[in-house]
């Protein structure tokens, strides 16, 4: 590995495990963990605490890195670049773009983090999207999970995405989330992503949109609208 440190971030995903050993195995070297810490906000900035150098690597507990992601190539941060973001593939829809994708960023970013509803959104400094694929957001490992990832970000993409990305390109993104069809339980996500516009389009509060990162919540809505029996699969 090279100088930068390394965290896999994971709450409650099913193949957390194994993608955290394919992490370390491409990048080389240990990999830190952090799981199960409830608040994204929360768990971000313990992020920043668990590293020794400045700029690290970020993967989520969905992230199946590519086993040729070239370490080497990497730059480091830029001054006044808080954050870079790898894309990564969707697997039930083929969208390729940052959801999801692998981060290079700032210990001092995530200690300075302001306040957005997608929370690394809320960094000071900018932030620079990679051209290439790190690899893929496996966030399809059970209904639940892959309802609450169309949800999630088809909200954020309804109410304008807070990276500055276009409306047209947010709305596009929005239709080819509703229209999920490939791999496992992209039903779910295509569900998710339509009862994400709803919500987004009906909700009229700050702290509604703050459910957002609120696992509790987010479970107990999946739960109403699809049964207890779909939760694991």
């Amino acid at each position: 590995m090279t100088g930068f440190d390394a965290v896999f971030l994971s709450y409650d995903e099913p193949m957390a495990d194994s993608l955290h050993s394919r992490l370390q195995r491409t990048l080389g070297g240990a990999v830190k963990r952090l799981h199960g810490v409830h608040g994204m906000r929360r768990a971000y900035r313990l992020c920043a605490e668990a590293v020794d150098h400045e700029q690290f690597f970020l993967a989520d507990g969905d992230f199946a890195i590519d086993t040729d992601f070239d370490l080497a190539a990497v730059e480091p941060l830029d001054e006044g670049v808080s954050m870079r973001v790898w894309r990564a593939v969707n697997p039930v829809n083929g969208l390729t773009y940052g959801y999801g994708g692998l981060k290079l960023i700032r210990r001092s970013a995530l200690r300075e983090m302001g306040e957005a509803v997608d929370v690394l959104a809320a960094l000071p400094g900018r932030v620079e999207f990679a051209e290439r694929t790190a690899g893929v957001t496996r966030f399809n490992q059970s209904p639940f999970h892959s309802w609450k990832a169309g949800f999630r970000e088809c909200v954020m993409l309804t109410c304008g995405s807070e990276y500055g990305m276009a409306d047209g390109d947010a709305r596009w993104r929005v239709d080819a989330w509703q229209r999920s069809s490939d791999g496992e339980f992209a039903d779910y996500a295509a569900s998710g992503a339509r009862e994400g516009v709803a919500f987004a389009r009906e909700a009229s509060r700050p702290d509604q949109f703050e459910r957002l990162n609120d696992p509790s919540w987010l479970r107990a809505r999946f739960t109403t609208a699809h049964g207890d029996q779909a939760v694991s699969g």
